[in-house]
């Protein structure tokens, strides 16, 4: 999947690839501390910025949806 921002996707990638082999290698087996957190702020900055440059607000993103009358119903069963 790509990064919102063309100058993140190196730094998701990695990101990625770290937290992958974290979460299967050591999460699943109940070591919880974060090994890739080094590599999460700077993409995160990347991603806020990308944000900031396309005119989007980062409050618009953490708005609560889930649980309010402002998430989408499921659709109708067939």
């Amino acid at each position: 999947m790509e990064s919102i921002g063309s100058d993140c996707l190196e730094l998701k990638l990695q990101y990625d690839k770290c937290f992958n082999k974290w979460f299967a290698e050591k999460y699943l087996k109940g070591v919880h501390q974060d090994e890739c957190a080094h590599l999460f702020k700077p993409y995160q900055d990347c991603v806020k910025k990308a944000l900031q440059a396309k005119g989007l607000e980062e409050a618009v993103l953490h708005k609560d949806v889930l649980g309010t009358v402002n998430e989408k119903p499921p659709p109708p069963k067939s």
